[in-house]
């Protein structure tokens, strides 16, 4: 802790509104930079990280292929499909020295279909689900809440091609199942609902909703943020863009598109927004920065530090799972080594959320160690020489069930 860059903040910020851009501020996980535009700093980037991972895991899993697309779009595709007049002032739009007009994209429906026009010309090639992690621009007339309505903002936005209605509704119900996976592994309490598809447009589209008080819009008797969204397109952007293939009797036919998408850094704030109490956040077990913190009570105390040195040793090498294998726990737990007294380190503990305190304190004295989760408020004595078999029966569980 002490080489770790985690400024953290006794008091709310007075620009936060919401629970989430006061906690985030205050566990030193963002700073902001400009309205709605923030760094993130090593907590909020490992926690990104982590919805990151899981996201794309299970995009992998389903079949869906990782692509990267640029940012700095040239406006002549938003204007075969008309949006660049239509868009409006939520499209931040630049010129190049030679005076040519381009946006940074807020989504890539036109750049994707240009990419299946070029390169897909078969049912053949079909059906092809392509996704990017990628960061997005909006303009928004009035950036607030932190992360939960920035100019800039990370995103998993996905674009299937089908050759047929059936195979557009088959990938559309597997993108469904995958995102209910994706929830699921973060440990996040969800909905989803029937939904406006907007600009965007297209037949049909839902919105999964991660409930939480703060939430924007009323989802049945609670409220939702909505962190998710999956469309439909039909034939909208390959008819006005001409994107066509043969199919099985060589006749042209407009590819039918679906649009599937994620706000990977949102989802970050709306986690914390519904696991929060009192003292900060309370991860769950899958995207919290650090598993484990080990806070010796008196650094000054000469076996305190021995033992709590050697234990950061021991759990940062012990395996994750039940057959003695897996990553281990080497980028999963801090040893909170900075001087001063230890009641600052356990607030800061709490208001990082890790889920689990290791406390090498006055229990010493009778060879145990103080095991308390953040989630329940338990606090177990266990003995040193069975701390890390401990702490593996508890991260072992919620680690299989991250897939």
């Amino acid at each position: 802790m002490s080489r770790l860059l985690a400024p953290t903040l006794r008091e709310d910020p007075g620009e936060a509104e919401v629970v989430s851009h006061k906690l985030m501020l205050r566990a030193g996980m963002i700073r902001k930079v400009a309205a709605g535009v923030y760094t993130f700093l090593p907590l909020g980037l490992k926690t990104l990280h982590k919805v990151i991972n899981i996201v794309r895991e299970e995009m992998n899993k389903s079949g869906a292929q990782e692509v990267f697309m640029p940012t700095l779009l040239p406006a002549e595709y938003w204007q075969e499909t008309g949006r660049w007049g239509i868009y409006g002032k939520e499209l931040f739009r630049v010129k190049d020295r030679h005076e040519r007009d381009f946006c940074l994209g807020p989504t890539h429906e036109e750049i994707i279909t240009d990419l299946a026009r070029n390169n897909i010309k078969s049912y053949k090639q079909l059906p092809i689900n392509l996704y990017q992690i990628q960061t997005k621009f909006r303009d928004e007339i009035r950036p607030r809440f932190g992360l939960m309505r920035g100019r800039e903002f990370m995103m998993k936005d996905s674009y299937s091609f089908h050759d047929s209605e059936e195979s557009l509704d088959k990938e559309y119900n597997n993108m469904h199942a995958v995102y209910c996976r994706i929830f699921d592994r973060m440990g996040l309490v969800y909905k989803f609902i029937d939904a406006d598809s907007g600009v965007m447009g297209g037949s049909f589209s839902q919105e999964f909703m991660v409930l939480a008080e703060s939430g924007e819009e009323q989802v049945g008797d609670a409220r939702g943020i909505e962190v998710g969204h999956i469309f439909k397109l039909g034939t909208k952007y390959s008819s006005s863009m001409n994107a066509i293939f043969l199919d099985v009797d060589n006749k042209e036919q407009p590819l039918i598109m679906g649009c599937y998408g994620i706000g990977v850094s949102r989802i970050v704030a709306a986690a914390i927004e519904q696991k929060n109490d009192k003292d900060g956040i309370v991860w769950p077990m899958a995207l919290a920065p650090y598993l484990v913190v080990i806070i010796p009570a008196i650094i000054e105390d000469v076996e305190q530090m021995k033992v709590a040195e050697e234990l950061y040793e021991r759990v940062k090498a012990m395996p994750t799972d039940r057959q003695g294998q897996g990553a281990g726990l080497s980028d999963e737990v801090v040893l909170d080594d900075r001087p001063g007294r230890i009641g600052p380190k356990l607030k800061d503990a709490d208001l990082i959320g890790f889920p689990i305190k290791v406390i090498v304190g006055k229990s010493l004295k009778e060879g145990k160690i103080e095991i308390k989760l953040r989630k329940t408020g338990e606090t177990t004595l266990v003995e040193v020489a069975k701390v890390p078999e401990y702490l593996r029966n508890i991260i072992t569980p919620a680690a299989e069930r991250r897939g």
